[in-house]
C-alpha cells in the first residue's frame, strides 16, 4: 500500500513554519540569504548611488554645490569631455583590453605548449618541469613584476637605477621592454600560464588516446593531428582558460602599478585608484561599475562556451594508452629551454629579491657592497639605510605582519565555516529557490575585480553612517571574507555533494543532534576538502594588495600595502626584503596545505 505524503500547503501556517525551521538547512539558508544580501547587494547599491552624487573635496569645489547633490557631471566628464575622457578613461580602458588579450594569448600559448610536451611527448625531466613550472602561480603576480624591474631596469628609465642585466652584462634594455604594456603582458601571461597548463594538461591526460591513434593509422601528420584532432577536443578548455586569464589581466592592479607608473601607463584599475585619491570619487565608482559589468559578461561567455559542448566526450572506457611523440634530437634542446624558462621565472625571483635586499647601492652586486642592515640593522646603521631598524627587528614591520597574519586567520575561520555551512545547506535543499539564491549570492563577489570590490566598500565606509569603519580591522576582515567566500562555498558544495544523504538520515533516525552529525560524521568524511576551505583563504589574504589598497590608511599598514610606500620613497631594498618574506610565508602555507589535505598543484599531470 502506497504511503500518502501530507500536503503541507493545507496545514496551518504555524505548523508549516515549525516544519520548515525544524530542518537546520532551511535556517542556515535564511541566515545567509539575509547576510549576503546585505553584504553583497546593498554595498553595490551604495556605489551606484555614489555615481550620481557630489562628494566632498575636488568635486564639491569644482561644481560649487553641496555634498550629496544629484549630478550627471561624472558621466559627462568621463565620457564626453574629449581630452579628459581620452586620458582618464578611453586610453586606460584600451590599455586594459590590450593587456588582458595579450596575457590571455601568451598564457594559453606557454601553458598549452608545456602541457602538450608533458602529456604527449617523451620529454626529459617531466617531473621536474611539471613541479617547478607551477611555482610562479603560487606567488603573487606582483612579485614577478618586481622581479622584472630588478632584472631589466637600467640607467635610462626608472630614475637611473641599474638592474642586474645592465650591471652584469652591460646591456641597456629599451624603455618599452622595461616599463609599459609589453612587460605587463609578459608578466601576467607568465603568472597565469601554469593555470592554463593545469587545465589543458588535465584534459590532454584524460583524453581518449584512440582518437589520435586513429588519425595516425590514417597516415595523418603530427601537425595535422594536433590541428584537426587535439586542439578541437581541448578547445572548450582553451576558450575557458583564455577568458579567465583575460578577466584576471583586465582586473590586474599591482602589475600595472609596478610596471606602468614610471612611464605613466595607466590601466582602468590604476586610473580608478588615481581618480578616487585625487578626489574624483564619482568617476572612480563609474569605472568600478564598468569593471564589474565586464567581469559578469566574461563569466557569462565562459559558461556559454563550457556549457555548449557538454556532450563532447573525451574520456571513455576505451584504451587510454598514449603513444608519446618521440622528440629525438630535439629532446635535449626543448628540455633545456623549458628547464631554463621555468627556473628563470620560478627560482630567479627568489635569488633576485635576496640580492636586492642586501646591496647598499643598487646596481652594484659586489661583495663589498652587500650588507644585512636592511634585515637586522639597528639604529647605528640609520645613516646608511635611511630607516632605524632592519625589517626583522623593526616594530612597524612586525605590526604589519601581525595585522596581516591576524587578518588571514580571522578571515579563514569565517570563510571556512561559512563555506562549509553554505555547502551543506545548498546540497540538502538542492533544487529549491532558496538554495539557488544563496549559492548565486555567495558566488556574486567572484564576478567583481578586487579593486572594484574594494571601491564598493570604500563607498560604504566613507558614507556618513559608517565612517567609523574606514581603515578598521573589522572592515578589512569583512571585505576579505565576502570576497573570498565564493571559493569556500564552491568547495563546500562540491564536498557535500559527494556525501550520500542516507548517511545523515541514519543518524537522524537514532536521534543524533545536528551539531554532532556535522562534527562527528560529515566533517571527518570530507576532512581534507573542508580543511583546504579554511587554509586557502590564508594564502589569498597574505598575497592580496588590490583589495586593501584603498581601505588601509597610514599608519594602519598591512605587510603587503607597505610595498607601495617603499617604492614611492625609494627604499627598494626594504621592498625586496618584504617581498621575499611574503613569498616564503606563502610557500610555507602552500606546503602546509599540501601536507594536511594531500593536494598538489601538478598531481596527475606531470607523470
Amino acid at each position: 500500500m502506497t504511503k500518502v505524503q501530507p500536503d503541507l500547503r493545507r496545514e496551518p501556517l504555524r505548523y508549516r513554519l515549525k516544519t520548515f525551521f525544524a530542518k537546520p538547512a532551511n535556517l542556515i539558508l535564511l541566515v545567509f540569504l539575509a547576510a549576503l544580501t546585505v553584504l553583497s547587494l546593498l554595498p553595490m547599491i551604495t556605489m551606484l548611488t555614489n555615481m550620481f552624487t557630489v562628494h566632498a573635496g575636488t568635486e564639491r569645489k569644482m561644481l560649487r554645490v553641496p555634498v550629496g547633490t544629484a549630478t550627471l557631471n561624472h558621466f559627462q566628464m568621463l565620457f564626453a569631455d574629449r581630452e579628459w575622457s581620452r586620458s582618464n578613461f578611453w586610453t586606460p580602458l584600451l590599455n586594459s583590453l590590450i593587456v588582458a588579450a595579450g596575457s590571455g594569448l601568451l598564457g594559453i600559448l606557454i601553458g598549452g605548449t608545456v602541457a602538450w610536451f608533458i602529456t604527449r611527448s617523451d620529454l626529459r625531466a617531466k617531473k621536474f618541469i611539471s613541479a617547478v613550472f607551477v611555482f610562479p602561480y603560487m606567488m603573487p603576480a606582483w612579485t614577478l613584476a618586481l622581479f622584472w624591474t630588478n632584472m631589466f631596469q637600467n640607467s635610462r628609465v626608472g630614475g637611473g637605477v641599474v638592474g642586474m642585466v645592465e650591471s652584469v652584462f652591460g646591456v641597456c634594455m629599451p624603455e618599452w621592454f622595461v616599463f609599459g604594456l609589453f612587460p605587463m603582458i609578459v608578466v601576467i601571461g607568465l603568472h597565469y600560464s601554469p593555470f592554463a597548463y593545469l587545465l589543458i594538461g588535465g584534459i590532454l591526460k584524460n583524453m581518449d588516446a584512440t582518437l589520435e591513434e586513429s588519425a595516425t593509422i590514417l597516415k595523418a601528420s603530427r601537425w595535422t593531428i594536433i590541428r584537426r584532432v587535439t586542439i578541437p577536443i581541448v578547445m572548450p578548455a582553451i576558450l575557458s582558460t583564455f577568458l579567465l586569464i583575460f578577466s584576471s589581466g583586465f582586473a590586474s592592479y599591482t602589475v600595472p602599478v609596478f610596471l606602468g607608473s614610471a612611464t605613466r601607463t595607466f590601466t582602468l584599475s590604476t586610473k580608478m585608484r588615481a581618480l578616487i585619491q585625487a578626489g574624483y570619487e564619482g568617476q572612480g565608482y563609474i569605472m568600478a561599475f564598468i569593471s564589474i559589468l565586464l567581469g559578469t559578461a566574461i563569466l557569462g561567455v565562459n559558461q556559454y562556451f563550457t556549457g555548449k559542448r557538454k556532450s563532447f566526450t573525451t574520456v571513455t572506457g576505451k584504451s587510454g594508452q598514449v603513444s608519446l611523440v618521440r622528440l629525438r634530437g630535439a629532446n635535449g634542446i626543448i628540455s633545456a629551454v623549458l628547464i631554463v624558462l621555468t627556473l628563470f621565472f620560478a627560482i630567479m625571483p627568489l635569488v633576485s629579491f635576496a640580492l636586492e635586499s642586501v646591496i647598499r647601492q643598487p646596481g652594484n652586486y659586489s661583495l663589498s657592497n652587500m650588507t644585512l642592515n636592511f634585515w637586522i640593522g639597528t639604529e647605528a646603521s640609520a645613516y646608511e639605510t635611511g630607516m632605524p631598524d632592519g625589517i626583522l627587528i623593526n616594530g612597524t614591520m612586525w605590526m604589519g605582519l601581525f595585522r596581516q597574519v591576524g587578518l588571514a586567520v580571522v578571515v579563514a575561520l569565517i570563510v571556512g565555516t561559512c563555506g562549509m555551512l553554505i555547502g551543506y545547506a545548498c546540497v540538502r535543499r538542492r533544487g529549491t529557490w532558496l538554495a539557488q539564491a544563496v549559492e548565486n549570492l555567495a558566488f556574486f563577489p567572484y564576478l567583481m575585480p578586487a579593486m572594484a570590490f574594494g571601491t564598493i566598500y570604500l563607498a560604504v565606509a566613507t558614507s556618513a553612517s559608517f565612517k567609523w569603519m574606514y581603515g578598521s580591522f573589522f572592515l578589512l576582515g569583512l571585505v576579505a571574507a565576502v570576497k573570498f567566500l565564493p571559493f569556500a562555498s564552491r568547495s563546500g558544495v562540491n564536498s557535500m555533494m559527494q556525501i550520500a544523504p542516507e548517511i545523515e538520515e541514519a543518524a537522524v533516525i537514532f536521534g543524533v543532534p545536528w551539531v554532532t552529525r556535522m562534527s562527528r560524521i560529515l566533517f571527518p568524511i570530507q576532512k581534507s576538502a573542508i580543511i583546504s576551505g579554511y587554509l586557502l583563504p590564508v594564502i589569498n589574504v597574505m598575497r592580496e594588495v588590490a583589495l586593501f589598497t584603498l581601505l588601509v590608511p597610514y599608519p594602519r599598514y598591512l605587510l603587503t600595502t607597505m610595498l607601495f610606500s617603499f617604492n614611492e620613497t625609494g627604499y627598494a631594498q626594504y621592498g625586496s626584503a618584504v617581498t621575499l618574506l611574503i613569498i616564503l610565508i606563502i610557500i610555507t602555507i602552500n606546503t602546509l596545505v599540501n601536507k594536511l589535505t594531500g593536494a598538489s598543484f601538478d598531481k596527475g599531470i606531470g607523470g
